[in-house]
């Protein structure tokens, strides 16, 4: 047995490691239990091609992103939105820089800088962290806490969950809480994944590259993003930007020539063809990418004598999403009924939710990293004035 803390976080990602910080700031005895061996494994991750931390928008098109059925966490962000997260950020040392399309990130472009210096701010305040310690549900009024001495049970005044999302489980976010809920939990479901596409042999020399200077439309969601042919079918961000409308059923469209009209490449493709096949017609017509003409051969055949209307919305069949493990996100988890405005549940007093365990969603830009510090923090200040209390 051990000396049970004020405040115990379930989680050692960005909304335990904020919730714990404001916990911490306000002078309470603060432990984080992390299962893996190290925090902030999949912070990390989605750093290692550039943190993108939040994005710079008008607060209405951003909370726009969440879709209505996050609006319980609209007040959260409000309070702590991308302002405040560069604010943030910056006061942990981290210049920042926004890019052209908005999305913010450190300028040293990684995770780990800014995850270093928000450690040794939360040791400055006396959190501890204790790793390789798993949730395993409650006893009554305790936390049963599987550690490598052996099985613990804690029972600390107040309590915040931050226990992650469904994906990626190698680095901790397996959903293997929600069995600790029962009747509590949305259905998980991936959010901003991949497609599963049957590839003929001819795309086979396509694998692994990007398709820039599209547009993609699924239902009323659009985007402006590249996508990636891999050999399990289409990836990266411009699908993700979608992919909520194509998992609930919208078919895929993309326009392959976005900066053109159809009579654009009418006049275009009416120049005289000669001796030469389409496929080089198309090629010195268009002078599109290569991997452009292998999706429009790969989903338009045969080929109809009025090209244009495909060109701009070539439709792309799929198998369904790919597994949710290979999501970055997820949909569905602790559904908001099941708790108060402070992000308390309602049948366990004293117990906070916070981060991508939540029943939200959002696309990748920013706005996922944003929620997950705002709920974090919300749950943290709840949890303060319970305390307090």
């Amino acid at each position: 047995m051990e000396n049970s803390p004020e405040a115990l976080i379930i989680g050692a990602g960005p909304a335990g490691l904020m919730a714990a910080e404001i916990l911490g700031s306000a002078g309470h005895s603060v432990t984080v239990a992390e299962a893996k061996p190290s925090p902030a494994r999949k912070f990390l991750m989605a750093g290692k091609s550039g943190l993108n931390l939040t994005k710079a928008e008008d607060m209405d098109a951003f909370l726009a992103a969440y879709g209505a059925g996050a609006a319980p966490i609209y007040p959260m962000l409000r309070a702590f939105g991308p302002d405040a997260v560069q604010d943030w950020a910056r006061a942990l040392g981290q210049p920042l820089f926004t890019g052209s399309t908005g999305r913010v990130f450190p300028n040293a472009m990684k995770a780990s800088p800014l995850l270093r210096a928000w450690l040794a701010r939360l040791d400055s305040l006396g959190v501890r962290i204790q790793r390789r310690w798993r949730w395993q549900g409650w006893d009554g009024g305790a936390l049963l806490i599987h550690t490598p001495d052996g099985l613990r049970r804690l029972t600390p005044r107040a309590t915040v969950l931050a226990c992650g999302g469904a994906s990626w489980a190698r680095l901790g976010s397996d959903g293997a809480w929600a069995a600790h809920l029962p009747g509590q939990v949305a259905p998980f479901q991936p959010a901003n994944m991949g497609f599963a596409v049957d590839w003929s042999p001819h795309m086979q020399r396509y694998l692994g590259a990007p398709v820039k200077g599209i547009a993609l439309r699924a239902g009323s969601q659009t985007s402006r993003g590249e996508i990636v042919i891999s050999r399990a079918g289409i990836e990266g961000g411009g699908i993700y930007e979608v992919s909520r409308a194509m998992r609930e059923g919208a078919p895929l469209l993309l326009d392959l020539m976005p900066d053109l009209t159809a009579e654009d490449l009418r006049a275009r493709l009416g120049r005289p063809r000669g001796k030469q096949s389409v496929a080089n017609h198309l090629r010195k017509a268009l002078k599109w990418a290569p991997e452009k003409q292998a999706l429009l051969m790969e989903f338009a055949r045969p080929l109809p004598d009025d090209l244009a209307p495909l060109i701009k919305a070539l439709p792309v069949i799929h198998h369904g999403p790919l597994p949710m493990d290979q999501a970055i996100s997820t949909a569905g988890g602790l559904r908001f009924d099941a708790l108060d405005t402070g992000l308390m549940l309602k049948d366990r007093p004293g117990t906070f939710a916070a981060g991508e365990m939540l029943d939200w969603e959002a696309p990748t830009g920013g706005y996922l990293i944003t929620a997950c510090l705002a709920t974090g923090r919300h749950a943290g200040r709840a949890a303060a004035d319970w305390l307090a209390r």
